[in-house]
């Protein structure tokens, strides 16, 4: 191979790359030894909406845009596959697929995390119990979110399925299952695996075990021929069969938020990592013993390497965040850019009074409302739009804060630092905000991309590129820190008022049934 393809900063790798099969897009990352990205390319795909509150994905297209992100991904960079040791896989979680085994075809476009078809079936299934019949065993409540009523609602209701799954033609999977088993060579020898953190999102699983559990397949009807084998997230599946990437081993698969967990290095208990999107998704690690949330929050597994034993976490979610700054912008038109919200949020020593709580689909973790609907409390005539984006930046603040407190009551572990990453990490106010709201170091690291960082780190770690999870920690570095600078007396006194905002929230819609 000729040096001139490849830049001179990177030479010949060796590499690790890592797939993120996202909710919006497909995309690679060429990662070096140091956890640097050499190259990235990234492709969208079509979101299809055949009804309200259904939401649907062509899993081929999504193959389709892997293979080609990959190529592109390697082009990008000037290297070959003899340059990349190993593919890691993260994805979005939850989504569900099923194919026909024989000619690799799905059955159907797989339902997406966000799909809420599966609402009356969850309903049903609770029967007399409620919510938490499976929690005990999956960790989770009974939901329209998981993957298990996805798979019940497609052999229900596509012609001839449930016969045709019975008799071992139809294989199901998320993401990263779909991603491998068409990686690893499709209907000639694909491999159907998945790993332990995907497997802990489709109430299928017992997270005691770590085996599909037999009772609840039995209670939701689902035929055990279609499921996939569990392994570790960090260990060689199998080897990829084609493209530019073909001969280089599959190593390494987990859940997004998992992958950013492990990516943002969270490997001692009571770690923990906090992702602001469009939504915030806080995983904090709790060791090698699955804790039961008693505060609404669920408890899932966290990653496991090899036959190293599993790290548990807890893990809570906040609808609106990111998307709080759009509403402001979009709907209210009371800034023109998100980053503006920082600079008007600025010329304000506090909120004035005001709080907001952006319950606008309800109130998630720890509260799981859906009768709760957004309000802005403590208006007078002193507040200005300036307090309001204030109070805004608050929100996403309190609301870590309450996840946080409620990872404390059910773990028993105080958190050490938190550890942010997502888009409106950018926000130095908002950064401060949360290391004030929670009394404790607020961290970002250099490399933003910590969801493909995370798979990038187990693949490395399957395959011998980086030793151990220490060499991964002196890895990771730090490009910002935010200290708490508020005294107790205001912290609580802040709180005490969110906490009566929230309360203003509840019970707005009258009993829907």
């Amino acid at each position: 191979m000729s040096d001139t393809h490849s830049t001179s900063s990177h030479g010949h790798g060796p590499f690790i790359a890592a797939i993120d099969q996202g909710t919006t897009s497909s995309r690679c990352i060429v990662f070096d030894k140091d956890g640097r990205i050499v190259s990235v390319d990234q492709k969208e795909h079509e979101q299809i909406f055949p009804k309200p509150g259904w939401v649907e994905h062509d899993a081929a297209e999504i193959w389709a845009n892997v293979q080609q992100v990959v190529d592109n991904a390697v082009q990008k960079a000037g290297i070959t596959s003899a340059d990349v040791k190993a593919i890691g896989i993260t994805n979005q979680r939850e989504t569900t697929v099923l194919w026909d085994k024989n000619t690799g075809e799905p059955v159907h476009n797989a339902i997406v995390w966000q799909d809420t078809r599966t609402d009356a079936l969850c309903k049903e299934l609770g029967r007399n119990v409620g919510q938490d019949r499976f929690r005990r065993e999956t960790g989770l409540p009974l939901a329209s979110y998981f993957a298990g009523p996805k798979i019940r609602w497609l052999l229900d209701n596509v012609e001839g399925l449930r016969e045709r799954a019975e008799r071992g033609e139809i294989l199901f999977g998320t993401m990263d299952s779909w991603v491998i088993w068409n990686l690893t060579g499709g209907v000639d020898g694909g491999h159907h695996v998945t790993d332990v953190t995907n497997a802990s999102r489709t109430l299928l699983m017992n997270l005691h075990t770590l085996e599909w559990d037999e009772k609840i397949l039995a209670s939701i009807d689902i035929p055990a021929a279609v499921l996939p084998e569990i392994r570790s997230s960090a260990e060689v599946y199998g080897t990829s069969a084609s493209g530019a990437l073909a001969g280089v081993p599959v190593a390494s698969a987990l859940g997004d938020q998992q992958a950013a967990l492990f990516g943002q290095t969270c490997f001692d208990q009571g770690e923990a990592k906090s992702t602001y999107g469009t939504g915030t998704f806080m995983l904090m690690n709790t060791g090698h013993e699955p804790v039961n949330s008693y505060n609404g929050l669920l408890t899932t597994v966290g990653y496991r390497i090899g036959d190293q034993q599993p790290v548990y976490a807890l893990e809570g979610s906040i609808a609106v965040t990111g998307s709080l700054v759009q509403w402001m912008r979009d709907q209210m038109g009371l800034i023109n850019s998100a980053a503006e919200i920082e600079t008007l949020a600025s010329t304000v020593e506090d909120n004035g009074g005001a709080y907001f709580v952006p319950a606008f689909s309800g109130l998630f973790a720890p509260y799981w409302r859906s009768d709760a609907r957004g309000v802005i409390a403590g208006l007078t005539r002193y507040v200005t739009k300036a307090h309001i984006a204030r109070a805004v930046l608050e929100a996403t603040a309190w609301q870590t804060r309450e996840i946080t407190d409620a990872m404390t009551k059910d773990s028993g572990v105080d958190l050490t630092a938190l550890k942010v990453d997502g888009g409106m990490t950018s926000n130095n106010l908002l950064m401060q905000t949360i290391s004030d709201f929670l009394d404790a170091p607020v961290v970002r690291p250099m490399v933003a991309e910590t969801t493909c960082l995370g798979a990038a780190y187990a693949a490395g770690l399957a395959v011998g590129f980086w030793s151990s999870t220490d060499e991964l920690r002196a890895n990771w570095r730090r490009a910002a820190e935010w200290t708490p600078r508020m005294d107790a007396a205001t912290r609580d006194r802040e709180y005490k008022n969110w906490l009566k905002a929230v309360e203003r929230t509840m019970g707005w819609l009258d009993d829907e049934s």
